[in-house]
């Protein structure tokens, strides 16, 4: 029997998702429409049925919102990486404010005192070119006649044919093309896979994922690259290990970001973490100190410190932080930045954080504060075990606002603190990322 064919609809959108779908009643049943706003009528064509709702691809807004502005990229709307260029900044900001707001009562049952003002870029071009890690997919296309240089299709799993790049950090933004026809001269074109990008405030490292070793010509090729855009290449031929510096005849540069507020300089690898937006991290890291309110007397225990992007403001305030993280090159790296900042109150040790019980010695210090930095899964054994810690005034950055409403929620209800205040951090402009902060207070 012959599918039914599905046609176009109208309707008005009720409300609209942290991911920029809008929502519309339709017939009691809820259908997801991919860019639309609050407020508009649009057409629509329903492409997913599920029991308890659908998802519709828009074909035409009959009646536009006032948020709605003119998207800066040629290729929104196909390309993943971005979802929100379509509304206006400030909408996308009271769209994560009100995601956060509605995760923490919904899900933890807690609402703060008060809400923090929004952490984000205010500069002239803030929002924009912001994006100094990034991972790039790389694709040779027989049908398209060149290699393909981008991120992801917003619902295929395919590169996306686009030229240049509104949020990835200056030169990388205009190197997609460049790129591409590198590659595309290079015999293992089909044994590239991916490119990492790490744009420091000194330096730019490209690292090329490859299958195959590249040749003689390939290598000349690469070099020449490096020198006429200025960027530093490695080739990874494996896991993070593999990485090798390519010789271009110029010494390689350590990468660098600074937190001049604090008169840190931080060193990176360009496969480590680091916060994508340099400018909103610096505001973050500014937030967290404040919020924490150390002092010299106090001693700091910074759970999930990666590099010590927290760790070592924090000692320039404290009488002594101890900054644990489960990878151990990460500990490696922030010891170093510790000793590159000729800051002795600070240490760092490995531990999973995912598996401790409260019966380690370094949770029972004293801890007069902590700082959590989780990733999306949240600090759910840390929260588990936070009596033992002790820390009265606890800072929570978050990257999932689910999982921080659910740890909020055990804080609040369970362990006696107090949510004082909360609030959203723009670190993603444009795109469906809710980052978030909170302060919680004992007693």
């Amino acid at each position: 029997m012959a599918r039914k064919k599905r046609e176009p609809e109208t309707a008005v959108i009720g409300s609209v998702t942290h991911d920029g779908r809008g929502i519309a009643d339709v017939s009691g049943k809820k259908v997801f429409v991919s860019g639309a706003l609050e407020g508009e009528t649009v057409r629509f064509q329903r492409r997913k049925r599920r029991r308890n709702y659908d998802e519709a691809q828009l074909l035409e807004v009959i009646e536009p919102s006032a948020d709605r502005i003119e998207p800066r990229c040629a290729v929104f709307g196909a390309c993943g990486g971005c979802s929100l260029q379509h509304i206006s900044a400030d909408n996308q900001r009271l769209i994560k404010q009100r995601t956060l707001a509605d995760s923490l009562q919904r899900i933890g049952r807690v609402e703060p005192d008060s809400w923090l003002d929004p952490l984000y870029d205010d500069s002239a071009d803030g929002g924009w070119h912001y994006r100094r890690r990034a991972r790039l997919a790389v694709k040779d296309v027989a049908a398209k006649g060149r290699v393909l240089v981008g991120f992801r299709e917003a619902h295929a799993p395919y590169v996306c044919d686009m030229h240049r790049c509104e949020v990835l950090a200056h030169p990388v933004d205009d190197l997609i093309d460049p790129l591409s026809q590198l590659i595309e001269g290079m015999s293992i074109s089909n044994r590239l896979p991916q490119i990492e990008v790490a744009v420091a405030d000194n330096v730019i490292t490209l690292v090329f994922r490859v299958l195959d070793p590249p040749s003689d010509a390939d290598m000349a090729a690469i070099v020449e690259f490096a020198g006429k855009h200025k960027v530093q290449v490695s080739l990874q031929t494996g896991g993070p290990g593999t990485i090798q510096a390519v010789d271009t005849g110029v010494a390689s540069i350590p990468l660098q970001y600074a937190l001049p507020e604090f008169s840190v300089n931080i060193e990176f690898g360009a496969t480590d973490f680091v916060q994508v937006n340099g400018p909103v991290n610096r505001l973050m890291v500014s937030k967290a100190v404040e919020l924490l309110d150390v002092g010299e007397s106090h001693r700091v225990l910074d759970l999930y410190c990666g590099i010590g992007n927290f760790s070592l403001p924090l000692a320039r305030r404290a009488g002594y932080v101890l900054g644990v993280e489960g990878e151990a090159h990460q500990v490696s790296r922030g010891q170093q930045n510790a000793a590159l900042n000729n800051i002795e109150n600070c240490e760092f040790r490995q531990a999973d954080l995912n598996e401790i019980d409260g019966r380690e010695a370094w949770l029972k210090k004293g801890w007069d504060r902590l700082l959590l930095d989780p990733a999306r899964s949240g600090a759910q054994e840390v929260i588990a075990n936070i009596g033992t810690v002790g820390a009265p005034r606890i800072v929570y950055v978050s990257c999932h606002p689910g999982t921080l409403a659910r740890d909020a929620g055990i804080l609040v209800h369970e362990q006696g603190y107090k949510l004082e205040a909360a609030g959203i951090i723009d670190m993603f402009p444009h795109t469906g990322h809710v980052e978030s902060i909170a302060v919680f207070q004992k007693g």
